[in-house]
C-alpha cells in the first residue's frame, strides 16, 4: 500500500503573491475601499478577495485595476 507523501515534499507550497495595486488597495481605509469598489461596479467582499490575490472575474479584476490606478495617480499628483 503507498501512503501519499507530505504536503510540501519536493515541492513548494503555493503562496499568493499580490501586486502593488493589490498592495496598496489593502492599505486604504475600508470607507475608500468601498467607494473604489463601488466606482468599478463590484462589490467589497470581491475587491477585498481581489487584494488578497484570490481568484475574481477578470471583468472584476480589470476594473478595480483602471479604478485604483486612477485613484494612486491622483493621489501622487
Amino acid at each position: 500500500m503507498k501512503r501519499p507523501a507530505m504536503r510540501g515534499f519536493l515541492q513548494p507550497a503555493l503562496k499568493k503573491v499580490p501586486s502593488e495595486l493589490q498592495t496598496s488597495f489593502s492599505k486604504l481605509s475600508r470607507h475608500r475601499r468601498a467607494h473604489l469598489a463601488e466606482a468599478a461596479q463590484t462589490t467589497l467582499v470581491k475587491a477585498s478577495q481581489w487584494a488578497r490575490g484570490d481568484a475574481v472575474a477578470p471583468a472584476v479584476a480589470e476594473a478595480l485595476e483602471k479604478q485604483v490606478s486612477a485613484h494612486v495617480a491622483k493621489k501622487k499628483g
